[in-house]
């Protein structure tokens, strides 16, 4: 049993990770393989985004080792966000707390119950010490989950196909605030920096839709009452924007990029 963080030397202490993976395999697999790796200590499973977010909260995680798809509900980047939050809102109770003991009669009584208090959470993961750090374990590597997962507040970004020791390695980065991210993924990451590709319109948007559902320009320019002609000027710049030539090509990138719903 680990002891409170109050009597533990930090220099031994293990990094405590909470697992958030929809299948039971998987988590039953790296709770297996994280049993063998030195200093650190899984100390919770998820199987939903929710239940994630519910656990960080409760058991102040220093790492959640979080999947981006995770089947019904809330998907790994919202639990991100919502996790990378956590410090916020918790700022934001012990501000009200604070607000209500000024207005108590019996300050020396409040100072005490205070400091109880503090002595206290040290022994449950210590809220209030900041958000969890968020590590995607993921098998999509696309630009659009990419963005997304950084954006939400990730601090790094790994695939399922890493050695052990490279999970191992990503996970006491993520406990001490370093990013990590798997070489495909910094490689993708860079390029983008290196060649940013404008973003899509709204319009453009509007008629990609058009196009996943088959419907030709004729019947686009009909749909949202434009032209034939200005269907075919957006597809150009569609098709230049996703690095395509092809409605197909524009169609797959699109879901790959998760452009469309």
């Amino acid at each position: 049993m680990t002891p409170p963080a109050g009597d533990r030397d930090p220099a031994h202490i293990p990094v405590r990770v909470l697992l958030c993976d929809d299948h039971a395999v998987v988590r039953a697999g790296l709770l297996a393989l994280l049993s063998s790796a030195p200093g650190i200590e899984v100390i919770g499973e998820a199987g939903d985004g929710e239940e994630a977010v519910a656990l960080a909260a409760a058991l102040r995680p220093d790492v959640v080792l979080m999947d981006l798809q995770l089947g019904s509900g809330i998907d790994g980047i919202e639990a991100t966000r919502r996790i990378a939050g956590l410090a916020g809102r918790e700022a934001e109770r012990e501000g009200e707390c604070d607000d209500g003991r000024e207005a108590g009669r019996d300050v020396e009584r409040d100072v005490a119950g205070r400091g109880a208090a503090g002595r206290g959470a040290a022994g449950r993961g210590a809220p209030g010490r900041g958000a969890p750090h968020v590590l995607v374990l993921t098998t999509y590597d696309t630009d659009a989950d990419i963005n997304r997962a950084i954006e939400a507040g990730a601090t790094g970004y790994l695939l399922k196909a890493e050695r052990p020791e490279e999970l191992f390695s990503a996970i006491r980065a993520a406990a001490a605030g370093r990013s990590t991210l798997s070489a495909p993924v910094a490689h993708r990451v860079l390029a983008q920096m290196r060649s940013p590709r404008p973003g899509l319109t709204d319009r453009e948007l509007d008629i990609l839709g058009q196009l996943a559902r088959g419907l030709s320009n004729r019947e686009i320019a009909r749909a949202l009452f434009i032209s034939e002609a200005t269907v075919k000027t957006h597809l150009g710049r569609i098709y230049d924007k996703l690095g395509v030539d092809t409605r197909a090509g524009a169609v797959s990138v699109a879901k790959e990029q998760r452009l469309l719903p």
